[in-house]
């Protein structure tokens, strides 16, 4: 940091720097029929918040410490383990929050939003040295409101945030991108596998309510080999292969750059090993059922113990199988009927149980040839997406500093 860059307090630039509230689950017209966007950590993704999760209701903002927040807040989660704590997001539009996200309103006269916003990115290093451990490990308001962050002119903080909210935009309008591809290719499946609207369903004879040649299967009956991952703890050390865990398979797609390493590298891992058309699905935790289709780019993988791999035969279309086990419907089936108490898991038999309809072979490849331009243009622009990103946080730090000055 240069000399004449000094630090100066978040409140001193904020004219409010607070929390929100969580109306009572008890009361219900708190929640039902709410209009007021509500916020979790959870949904705090690095840059504008989508739509939110749940809405309550005025009567619930009005009866609960939750407050109206109004566009362009920057939010900071307070609480939660490593992925989620100092996980940052901007509100586009008004909404509240829950008690867990700190709200910032910059005073426009003395700080842009979107500096702000940089600034915590830039800092978090900080601010997370300085967590409170605890049952939940958490940064208090007063905490956060003393934080100090480095201080620049208006009109600089102007020109840093228009550099790299234009990588973010970017980002946004490729994943955006990367949301249709994938709603093409569900509505593809739904059209060919449940409408009966395929290449040739005029001539094709419906037989006990199936097209002639078509059967309906449980996907172990489609599989080579059905595996539970390796048991080790992951390491940020580039070492070993990639070690894809249950939190990296939750999101829309694989952040393979946020993926850690497995730290034993040796024949035993061979077994682990991932490769192209395999699937992997959540076993356990409030995510069981989730479940992703490796493609073509993709590292050097082994999968996590709480995740099982399906390896299709190689006289099957793994992207069609692909396609139907990332569905809703796959999720639905598989958690209806999970055990467990405190955990809800589900063992290897029961996550290969859903029953897929296979159509004859010449249609399984007239399927593959449509979607793969389609599911390879997704993931394209997701690589697009982390060069897009490892630039912009080389920026960052040299922008912040002053190493890059400026106007």
């Amino acid at each position: 940091m240069r000399p004449n860059h000094r630090r100066v307090s978040i409140d001193s630039l904020c004219r409010t720097v607070t929390s929100g509230g969580t109306p009572s689950r008890s009361e219900s017209r708190y929640w039902e029929n709410g209009t007021i966007p509500w916020f979790k950590t959870g949904e705090l993704r690095e840059w504008y918040l989508g739509e939110a999760e749940e809405m309550i209701s005025e009567e619930g903002l009005a009866n609960s410490a939750a407050k109206l927040f109004p566009p362009n807040t920057v939010l900071m989660a307070m609480y939660g383990d490593g992925r989620t704590i100092t996980s940052l997001g901007i509100l586009r539009d008004e909404a509240a929050t829950n008690q867990a996200c700190c709200a910032f309103i910059a005073d426009p006269i003395k700080c842009h939003y979107l500096y702000l916003f940089y600034a915590l990115k830039y800092h978090r290093h900080e601010l997370l040295k300085l967590v409170v451990a605890g049952a939940q490990r958490n940064l208090s308001n007063g905490i956060i409101r003393n934080f100090r962050v480095i201080e620049r002119p208006l009109k600089a903080q102007e020109s840093i945030a228009a550099i790299l909210s234009a990588y973010d935009e970017a980002m946004e309008n490729n994943r955006r991108r990367m949301g249709l591809l994938e709603k093409a290719a569900r509505l593809l499946y739904e059209e060919w596998f449940v409408r009966f609207r395929f290449p040739g369903h005029e001539h094709t004879p419906i037989s006990h309510g199936l097209p002639q040649g078509w059967e309906r299967k449980p996907l172990r009956a489609l599989c080579d080999s059905i595996d539970y991952g390796y048991t080790a703890s992951a390491q940020v050390e580039e070492i070993g292969p990639k070690f894809l865990r249950i939190t990296d398979i939750v999101p829309d797609f694989i952040d393979w750059p946020a993926v850690p390493h497995c730290p034993i590298e040796d024949d035993r891992l061979n077994k682990f090993r991932l490769r192209e058309g395999d699937i992997v699905i959540a076993r356990t935790g409030a995510t069981v059922g989730y479940a992703k289709r490796l493609h073509k780019r993709h590292p050097e993988a082994v999968f996590a113990s709480y995740l099982v791999r399906l390896r299709v035969k190689r006289d099957v279309d793994n992207l069609m199988v692909g396609v139907f086990v990332e569905s809703d419907d796959y999720k639905s089936y598989v958690q209806s009927r999970i055990g467990g108490a405190a955990q809800p898991n589900a063992n290897a038999r029961v996550l290969s149980g859903a029953e897929i309809l296979v159509p004859p072979p010449r249609i399984q490849r007239d399927f593959h040839e449509t979607v793969e331009p389609v599911i390879d243009q997704r993931e394209i622009l997701q690589l697009q997406n982390q060069k897009l990103r490892a630039t912009r946080d080389l920026l960052l730090p040299r922008l912040m500093s002053g190493e890059v000055e400026v106007s």
